[in-house]
């Protein structure tokens, strides 16, 4: 057992209450009935995890966590393994693309370094993480959600070559031929593409076998993807809502999802990613994303991207008066 598995047990729901007051509010809003239905549906998710009626996105945060990955040497990606270190930096910096998305959205932004210059295992050959490091990654990730004060969360990532754990996660756990869940990424050629899932279909031969999610995760995935589904379920605790970013983001969740189907329903989706594997997961836990741009730059740009949205939704229930209310 994993302190992953410790804190999925005991998840708290949302507040059913707050989150029938919004639905009842909506059907009686100054607007036509179901004018906006799917804005008034994620105000009602808001609130159910805000705990209150009038639902508002005040404090939102985005926390990127940035590793490297052994498997990148076996040229999966169209950059250098070096540039997750660069781009660490830049976040830091705050001249990033999601910082300045972050800016644009009010947010908050912090980036977590779980593992820049010290690369997991080739997941071809060998582990991504022991155990000890699993943990470690998950401690690091429960503490960095416990400093965050915010009403709302965008989980992002950086970390070259991190499609292919995502890949070899997806696969492992959802079924299906390797190359069915590999894209291109960063823009690799098509002789990359053959690399990523021959890269995928070693690591789930060596993996055969196992079938607790989570050690799925341990074995196949990353650093950053285990404190992606470590902050979630953090998040969940602190009955935080959390955006889902793209195809890494979704991948790092889909194995506490496969233990317990509700983990995530304190979670949206931002947006649907280029990368065809993202759709795929998707529609396999059942999530609707608010955009689809046809995006690919993760850092949680397309999550950050939402969070105007979202904020609308709410504003446009706890600030607009209903019928009965204007006309009184």
């Amino acid at each position: 057992m994993t302190l992953l598995h410790d804190r999925l047990a005991g998840l708290p729901p949302c507040d059913a209450a707050a989150h029938q007051a919004v639905v009842e509010r909506a059907a009686q809003i100054l607007r036509p009935g179901g004018a906006l239905a799917w804005l008034d549906a994620t105000a009602a998710w808001v609130a159910g995890w805000q705990r209150t009626d009038r639902p508002a996105i005040e404090r939102p945060a985005g926390i990127i966590f940035a590793a490297d990955h052994g498997v990148a040497a076996a040229g999966v990606s169209a950059y250098p393994p070096e540039v997750t270190a660069g781009m660490l930096a830049a976040f830091e910096a705050g001249q990033a693309t999601i910082n300045a998305f972050a800016r644009a959205a009010g947010a908050e932004l912090r980036a977590v370094d779980v593992g820049v210059g010290r690369p997991t295992g080739d997941i071809r050959i060998e582990a991504a993480m022991t155990p000890e490091r699993f943990d470690a990654v998950v401690q690091q990730a429960f503490e960095a959600i416990d400093a965050l004060d915010c009403d709302l969360l965008v989980l992002g990532e950086m970390g070259i070559g991190n499609t292919t754990p995502s890949a070899a996660i997806a696969a492992s756990l959802a079924g299906g031929e390797a190359a069915s869940w590999v894209g291109r990424g960063t823009g690799v050629d098509d002789e990359g593409l053959r690399r990523k899932a021959d890269a995928v279909e070693a690591a789930q031969r060596r993996i055969a076998g196992i079938t607790d999610p989570i050690e799925v995760l341990r074995e196949v995935g990353g650093a950053e993807l285990a404190a992606i589904a470590a902050a979630t379920i953090a998040a969940r605790h602190r009955s935080i809502p959390v955006v889902l970013d793209g195809y890494v983001t979704t991948a790092a969740v889909l194995p506490l999802a496969m233990i317990n189907p509700g983990s995530l329903e304190h979670c949206i989706v931002g947006h649907c990613s280029a990368e065809p594997g993202h759709r795929k997961l998707l529609d396999l836990l059942g999530k609707k994303p608010l955009l689809d741009l046809d995006m690919r730059l993760g850092e949680g740009s397309g999550a950050m991207a939402a969070v105007p949205l979202i904020r609308m939704a709410c504003a446009g229930i706890s600030e607009v008066p209903t019928f009965a209310e204007f006309f009184a």
